[in-house]
């Protein structure tokens, strides 16, 4: 099997690359406009929508046999990345489930409650996501530490849960977004031939400012809130160490699969010997977590499937031609095009990473023609892509986190103040300095 290529120099048609784009506008239509139009984003099942736009996909994929797109499609789907994502997503629905089945969960939001003031605990949630994302490079990983505990504690005051729960969302990006161990910062960084420490630098006066306007916003919302503990929370304090065993690892840099193992390891250890709960109803309530699971596992496959479908029939080829064909000239307009260039990937790939290796050489021969320091130009791949990540529906962390509160992955988005906070400082990045 082989990927679309253009013919000689001709490039890609714009009549073809739109087409092979197509499949993402009927995905968006099928769920962003049913849901406007209906006025409820619950309403329109994510994966219904996914499944039109890849069979839209199927039959717009051509010179190939229908076994062959289906091929194609499931090569997609059975990604060694997709696949790992999916063992995350069964072994968080385990100890999710199993944790709040135990009352460890509860606990550990008493514990908070009871041992700070109210108006600190979201910029303290805040804070927590972005230590623990920076120290372990993985925003996937903070966010199945955190994101339950997020809702129980907005559960506890009657508050939003969409709103705490993209407090977790935003933090877990600015630590990814600067960590030396984050694959993002890796990619960037690489592909661009500089250090570590020049990007973080740079990047750090992009995204500084605005995790601290978000947390701003934070403190004031804190001082609004009011907090009370969780019914029936009078439990043992070791039904914390559950949570306290999670994050202890996931901030060592321990392997976020390990983590969460260790993490259901505790829980049974606790609910077994401490509690004497019996083991079948430990395996129940890990495999009604795992279960919950199930629609984000199949969104996960059908939107890996779809995008590679687009990738095969040169929708990612399409948009670079675009960008790079009409670059503005002067160092303004380098910085833009990379900037949505590797936003527009990052929409047909839901993966920053692959966004940024996929787009990394031909942002540094733009870089290098109009004048970008390389270090410049790797603070804005990183940069641009986490800020499309955190924002699409069907980004694994959106996911994720949708799928552990029970909410919309839409409903995060008025939410994410760090996010839009850290746009507006992109834009400003570029307009105020030139390299």
């Amino acid at each position: 099997m082989t990927e679309y290529k253009p013919e000689g120099n001709k490039g890609i048609s714009h009549s073809h690359g739109l087409l092979a784009l197509s499949p993402i506008v009927v995905f968006l239509l099928m769920y962003v406009a049913v849901s406007l139009a209906i006025g409820d984003f619950y309403k329109m099942p994510l994966s219904i929508a996914f499944i039109v736009a890849a069979a839209w996909a199927m039959v717009t994929t051509t010179g190939v046999k229908l076994q062959e797109r289906i091929n194609i499609f499931s090569q997609g789907a059975a990604n060694a990345n997709i696949i790992y994502m999916i063992w995350i997503f069964i072994l968080a629905g385990a100890f999710s489930g199993l944790a709040k089945g135990i009352g460890a969960v509860d606990a550990t939001v008493n514990l908070t409650l009871n041992s700070l003031p109210q108006w600190f605990v979201l910029p303290g949630l805040f804070l927590v996501t972005c230590f623990i994302s920076m120290s372990i490079g993985t925003s996937v990983g903070t966010i199945v530490a955190l994101t339950p505990f997020a809702c129980q504690l907005a559960e506890a005051g009657d508050g939003n849960v969409a709103f705490y729960v993209s407090v977790v969302l935003s933090g877990s990006f600015f630590g990814d977004n600067l960590s030396f161990i984050s694959d993002t910062t890796i990619a960037a960084t690489r592909s661009q031939g500089v250090k570590m420490s020049d990007k973080f630098r740079t990047n750090l006066r992009i995204a500084l400012p605005a995790a601290l306007i978000a947390l701003a916003v934070y403190f004031v919302q804190g001082e609004s809130s009011t907090l009370a503990t969780v019914p029936g929370g009078d439990r043992t304090w070791w039904l914390v160490l559950p949570y306290l065993v999670v994050i202890a690892t996931a901030a060592l840099g321990v392997n976020v699969l390990v983590v969460l193992s260790l993490g259901i390891l505790c829980c049974m250890t606790i609910a077994f010997f401490l509690q004497g709960d019996a083991i079948m109803t430990m395996c129940t309530l890990m495999g009604s977590g795992i279960t919950g699971m199930s629609d984000l596992i199949i969104v996960t496959l059908l939107a890996a499937g779809l995008l590679k479908l687009i990738s095969h029939n040169g929708g990612i080829t399409y948009i670079i031609e675009q960008l790079t064909n009409h670059v503005v000239r002067g160092s303004r307009g380098a910085q833009v095009c990379v900037s949505v260039l590797v936003g527009l990937v990052n929409v047909c790939t839901a993966n920053n990473t692959i966004a940024i290796l996929t787009v990394g050489e031909i942002s540094r021969k733009i870089s290098s023609e109009f004048g970008v320091e390389p270090r410049k130009t790797a603070s804005l791949l990183d940069t641009s892509a986490c800020v499309v990540q955190c924002m699409i529906p069907y980004g694994a962390q959106a996911l994720l986190a949708a799928s552990l509160s029970q909410v919309a992955p839409v409903a995060f988005l008025p939410y994410l103040y760090y996010t839009w906070a850290l746009t507006a400082m992109i834009i400003l990045s570029i307009v105020i300095k030139r390299r």
